[in-house]
């Protein structure tokens, strides 16, 4: 049974029909931040530590991880480094 989201998705289809895809990409970066996130919280790092090995502030890893900023693929890239991680990325057909 659809849910609300899934009918302001449709409605907003009918004027975008690649709006379902902005969607699901918008989840997909998403979901990636919260397993940074969780892959910090397992290592016992904090933010501030995350942040300073970066080089960057630990209110920009708050956000990374909130998703709340359109992050750039090397921000991404040096997080996962960060934590001994790399990010695969990959190019596949819409």
């Amino acid at each position: 049974m659809p849910d609300f989201l899934d009918e302001i998705i449709k409605e907003r289809a009918k004027g975008n029909p690649s709006f379902p895809a902005l969607v699901q990409a918008a989840e997909d970066r998403r979901q990636l931040l919260r397993g940074l996130a969780t892959a910090r919280e397992r290592s016992g790092r904090t933010q501030t530590e995350v942040a300073a090995a970066m080089g960057t502030s630990q209110s920009q890893v708050a956000r990374l991880e909130a998703a709340s900023c359109d992050a750039k693929l090397s921000t991404v890239e040096k997080y996962a480094a960060v934590l001994g991680k790399r990010v695969e990325w990959k190019l596949v057909d819409a």
